[in-house]
C-alpha cells in the first residue's frame, strides 16, 4: 500500500472513531470533510447544548514521533478559525454558538484504539 493511501486510510479510521465517540455523547453529524481551496474541516457537529463544534482530528499509528496533538501547530487552529468562519458564513449559520475541538487517536498495534479529545481550544 503506498505511503498517501496509508496515511489516508489511519486518517479515516481516526476520524470514523472519533465521530462514534461524540455521536455516543449525544452529537449530531453536520458534515465531514467540508472542503474549500483554503483548506478542509474534518468534522462538523451540532453539541447537545446547540453549539457548532468543528473538530480537528490527527491519528498517528505510534507515539514514536510523539503525541497526535502535538501536531496541530497555532497556525494550523488559525486556519481552522478561518474554514470554521467560512463554513458558518456558507451555512447561513455567522452568529451561531461555535468552538473548535481537537482528537488525538493513536492506533494501537494490537487494535486498541485510545482518544485524546480536548474541548474549546481555540
Amino acid at each position: 500500500m503506498a505511503l498517501n493511501a496509508r496515511a489516508s486510510q489511519t486518517g479515516n479510521i481516526g476520524e470514523e472513531f472519533t465521530v462514534r465517540h461524540l455521536e455516543n455523547h449525544g452529537y449530531k453529524i453536520l458534515d465531514r470533510n467540508w472542503r474549500i481551496k483554503e483548506g478542509e474541516l474534518d468534522i462538523v457537529l451540532l453539541s447537545p447544548e446547540k453549539e457548532i463544534v468543528f473538530v480537528e482530528v490527527k491519528t498517528r499509528t505510534s507515539a514514536s514521533f510523539g503525541d497526535p496533538l502535538e501536531s496541530i501547530s497555532d497556525k494550523k487552529l488559525h486556519r481552522i478559525q478561518r474554514l470554521a468562519l467560512a463554513w458558518l458564513a456558507t451555512h447561513q449559520k455567522l452568529g451561531a454558538p461555535y468552538r473548535i475541538d481537537v482528537s488525538g487517536v493513536l492506533l494501537g498495534r494490537s487494535g486498541e484504539i485510545t482518544i485524546d479529545y480536548r474541548s474549546g481550544i481555540a
